[in-house]
C-alpha cells in the first residue's frame, strides 16, 4: 500500500511569523509522523507558556531558532493512509525570495498563510504571486490565528474577498480558504468546534483529497535521455546486445509501437521495449523512469530528447525566459553562464534583459540596465547548442532551467522558459547550425 500511494509535494509560504513552521510541527504532531530523533523535549523547544514549540521541528539552523525565523529551505516528510507528503517549509523575508521559488519548484500544491489580524499585507500578494509564476496548480490560503480575532467569520470572509479581488489577475483556478489555528491544532489535522459557520475540511483532509493526477502534461511525450543503458553482461543473451535510452518521462504517454523522434538530430525510430525495475510495460506516461529500447539503430546519447510525432517542442539556440535572481552579483546582459536544462547542458550568454516585475504592483519595469538578488525579470539568452524546450506554463519540466557562474560553479539563477517562436516540424529528419 505504501508503494501504491501518490504524493503530494507542498510549500508552505507567507510572511514573517505567519506560523508556517508551527503550522508543519502541528501537521507532523497530530498526525503521529515524528520520528524518534524528532521528539520535543528540550527545554528550548517549550514556550513560556508551557505549550510545545513546534517550530522547532522545521526551524533546524541555529540561526533559525536564535531569531524565530525560516532563513534556509526546510523538508520534511510524512504519510498517511491515503497519500504520501513532501513538504517544503520555505522562507517569508523579502531578502529570502530566492529560497522560497527553489522550495516551490516542484509543488503540487502551495499554502500561503494569512495571520488574521495583519490580513493581507505585501508578502501574502508576493508569495501569491510566485506561486502562480511558478504555475502551482493548487493553492490553500489558510487564515491562521483565527484565536486571535475570537474565530470571527467576519473577518475571515474579510481577508478571502480581499484575495479575490486580485486573484483572477494571476490565473489561479484552484484556490481554497481554511480557517485555522495552528497552535491549538483547529482545523489543522481536526475539525474544530470554535467554527460551525466553516463547513469545509481540514487542512490535512483537502491535502489528503485534493486531485493531482490531472497536473502532469500528458498531450506531448518527452524523454530527456539520461543515460544510455548497455549493460553487455556476457553470461546473459538477453542483456548482452541491449541498447536503451532511459530518463524520466516529462511529458505525455509512451506506447508500444509507438514512432518517436530523437532530437537534435531528427531522427525517427519506434518503440520495442518499455522496461521500469519491476520489468516490462506497455505503455508508462509522466512522470515515470524508464528505459525506452527501439527497433532501429539511433545515436542518441546524454542531453538528447526524444519526443513524440505530435505536440512537438520548439529547438532553438535563442529564448526568451523569466528568471529569478539567486546571486550577489548582478545579472547584466553580456555575461555568460551555463545553463542547465533537463539533462543537458551548454554555455549560454544573456543577449538582453527585456523587463524587471515590480512585487507590489505586479507590473513590469522595461529595460532595467541590471537583474539583482531576488529580483525577478525577463532576459533574453543564446545557447551554443540547441535547447528542446517547451513554454514554462506548457511543461513545468522541459521548460524549466537554472543558470551556473562558470568560474564558481554557483547556481545564480532560476528559470522558467517562455513558449517557442516555432516548433520542431514534422517532417524533421537532420539538423545543422
Amino acid at each position: 500500500m505504501n508503494v501504491t500511494r501518490d504524493i503530494l509535494r507542498f510549500n508552505t509560504c507567507g510572511s514573517v511569523d505567519d506560523g508556517k513552521s508551527t503550522l508543519i510541527g502541528r501537521l507532523l504532531y497530530d498526525s503521529k509522523s515524528l520520528m524518534e530523533d524528532q521528539a520535543l523535549e528540550r527545554s528550548a523547544d517549550i514556550t513560556g507558556n508551557g505549550q510545545v514549540n513546534l517550530a522547532n521541528l522545521t526551524d533546524g539552523l541555529r540561526a533559525e531558532r536564535e531569531q524565530g525565523i525560516t532563513i534556509d529551505v526546510a523538508y520534511r516528510y510524512f504519510a498517511t493512509p491515503r497519500r504520501k507528503f513532501i513538504i517544503a517549509d520555505t522562507p517569508g523575508h523579502v531578502q529570502y525570495t530566492r529560497n522560497m521559488v527553489t522550495g516551490a519548484s516542484t509543488a503540487n500544491l502551495s499554502i500561503v498563510l494569512v495571520d488574521a489580524r495583519a490580513g493581507v499585507i505585501e508578502q501574502s500578494r508576493r508569495h501569491t504571486y510566485l506561486a502562480s509564476l511558478l504555475r502551482i496548480p493548487h493553492l490553500v490560503v489558510a487564515v491562521n490565528k483565527m484565536d486571535l480575532v475570537n474565530w470571527s467569520e467576519e473577518r475571515f470572509l474579510e481577508i478571502r474577498e480581499e484575495f479575490e479581488s486580485f486573484l483572477p489577475r494571476l490565473d489561479m483556478k484552484d484556490v481554497k480558504f481554511i480557517p485555522i489555528s495552528a497552535l491549538n491544532g483547529d482545523n489543522v489535522v481536526t475539525a474544530s468546534t470554535r467554527t460551525p459557520w466553516y463547513q469545509g475540511p481540514t487542512l490535512l483532509g483537502h491535502l489528503e483529497t485534493v486531485h493531482i493526477a490531472s497536473d502532469w502534461n500528458l498531450n506531448g511525450f518527452r524523454l530527456p535521455v539520461q543515460w544510455v543503458n548497455r549493460p553487455n553482461n556476457p553470461t546473459n543473451a538477453a542483456l548482452h546486445d541491449f541498447r536503451g535510452f532511459s530518463g524520466q518521462i516529462a511529458g505525455g504517454v509512451l506506447r508500444i509501437g509507438q514512432t518517436i523522434m530523437a532530437l537534435p538530430s531528427g531522427l525517427k525510430g519506434t518503440v520495442k521495449q518499455i522496461w521500469i525495475y519491476d520489468g516490462p510495460l506497455e505503455e508508462a506516461f509522466c512522470p515515470q523512469s524508464v528505459t525506452v529500447v527501439l527497433n532501429e539503430e539511433i545515436d542518441i546519447s546524454r542531453g538528447d530528447t526524444l519526443v513524440g510525432m505530435e505536440a512537438l517542442p520548439g529547438m532553438s539556440t535563442e529564448f526568451q525566459a523569466r528568471v529569478c535572481w539567486m546571486h550577489p552579483k548582478p545579472l547584466q546582459a553580456g555575461k555568460k553562464y551555463f545553463i542547465k536544462h533537463t539533462s543537458h547542458t551548454t554555455q549560454v550568454v544573456a543577449t538582453s534583459i527585456e523587463n524587471r516585475i515590480d512585487m507590489q504592483t505586479f507590473e513590469t519595469e522595461p529595460g532595467p540596465r541590471e537583474l539583482g538578488m531576488n529580483d525577478i525579470g525577463e532576459i533574453k539568452l543564446r545557447a551554443a547548442k540547441p535547447l528542446i524546450f517547451d513554454g514554462y506554463a506548457n511543461n513545468r519540466l522541459t521548460g524549466a532551467f537554472i543558470l551556473i557562474e562558470p568560474g564558481s560553479n554557483a547556481t545564480v539563477a532560476a528559470g522558467m522558459l517562455l513558449p517557442p517562436a516555432e516548433v520542431v516540424k514534422p517532417e524533421y529528419t537532420d539538423f545543422a547550425i
